[in-house]
């Protein structure tokens, strides 16, 4: 009988069920551990998911004893780090979800104790799995667009803002900025091969969350729901960034690639007042480019698909492991991720722009 992975699933909430399931389709892998802090509620999220054999814990720290393999983070934003380290130093790999951390130094620390101990630290974009986002990275790195210089990204919600922890500034870090920018930040920057970000120069703003007309909760909300940042990439590029939770608007234009011989544009998939971002697929995709020197536009046929991209972000975990392979989506990428929203928050608050560093070992 083939060895089966061991997998431990940490917080039993919405984003947990899909990790469940996910496994639970997989023949070579065995869920054996649930924890939750909340009583009674890995118990019960283990009962309902129909997973067989998994032990029941009210404490990651005690699930970090059994043997296993690795384990899926599926806390809120603030117990990211703790529990990734905790369990990185335990010899589990990880796969947390997005995004990686509340603040960049626990981003580091959570890359050092990958390092340190050998073990994969995966972050769950599960939108790279989509194949149209392989077409687009193979375009640009094929050099069809000559040299990339400028990328336009973001998206926005006419009204989607979260509640929960999402509008504390503790528990979650950023607002909108880290929520659903994260997503838009990983597609640009994983297209043109996630280069170093420099610096940036950044807006953000609340009126929206704070204000009792728009948001039920007004008084509770304390991170932005809106933003806009330069940010300087590394190879003299430029990033636009933006990203909104509510704004008086449908969309804040699409994905846009200008290089010197021919520019991208990018549309999201979906519509109403929840879409507008990038973690719902590729909706066109538009080739600018001259022929003949006469302006041409082509469109290049979105890939219709069956693909289930969370399984996928979770098989490929799974697969690493048993392959002794990289991290997926490597938590040295998702760093820059990270760096650029503590770098948005930063140059926010001081009205400037300011300077991104990084730990040399990870430049």
């Amino acid at each position: 009988m083939s060895y089966k992975i061991k997998i431990g699933i940490i917080g039993s909430g919405g984003i947990a069920g899909a990790h469940a399931r996910a496994y639970l389709k997989m023949n070579d892998v065995e869920i054996v551990a649930v924890s939750d802090i909340i009583p009674g509620k890995a118990k019960d999220f283990i009962e309902k998911s129909g997973i067989k054999s998994a032990k029941p814990f009210e404490s990651h720290k005690e699930l970090l004893k059994l043997d296993m393999d690795g384990v899926s983070i599926c806390t809120p934003n603030f117990s990211h780090h703790e529990i990734s380290v905790d369990s990185l130093n335990n010899g589990k790999h990880v796969l947390v979800e997005k995004p990686m951390s509340v603040t960049l130094d626990q981003s580091i620390e959570m890359v050092q104790a990958s390092k340190k101990n050998d073990r994969l630290l995966s972050v769950g974009f599960q939108p790279r799995y989509d194949p149209n986002m392989k077409v687009i990275k193979d375009l640009v790195q094929s050099g069809t667009l000559g040299e990339v210089y400028y990328v336009q990204t973001g998206g926005g919600r006419r009204r989607g803002i979260p509640g929960g922890t999402f509008i504390n500034k503790k528990l979650a870090g950023a607002g909108s900025m880290a929520d659903i920018g994260c997503y838009s930040l990983d597609l640009a920057l994983n297209t043109l091969g996630y280069p170093k970000p420099l610096t940036v120069s950044a807006y953000t703003s609340n009126l929206f969350g704070t204000n009792p007309k728009y948001f039920g909760h007004a008084d509770q909300f304390e991170v932005e729901d809106f933003g806009v940042a330069l940010v300087r990439l590394e190879g003299g590029k430029v990033l636009n960034f933006k990203i909104s939770w509510a704004m008086h608007m449908d969309s804040l234009g699409p994905t846009i690639f200008l290089g010197t011989d021919a520019g991208l544009k990018l549309t999201p998939a979906g519509s109403g007042p929840w879409s507008g971002v990038w973690d719902g697929g590729i909706g066109s995709i538009s080739l600018f480019h001259d022929v003949n020197e006469q302006h041409a536009e082509t469109n290049i046929p979105v890939k219709s698909h069956n693909i289930d991209i969370f399984y996928e972000k979770v098989r490929d975990f799974v697969v690493a492991i048993k392959e002794d392979k990289p991290a997926p989506i490597p938590g040295e990428q998702i760093l820059y991720n990270q760096a650029i929203v503590d770098g948005v928050q930063r140059s926010a608050e001081q009205g400037r722009e300011v300077e991104i560093k990084l730990p040399a070992y990870i430049n």
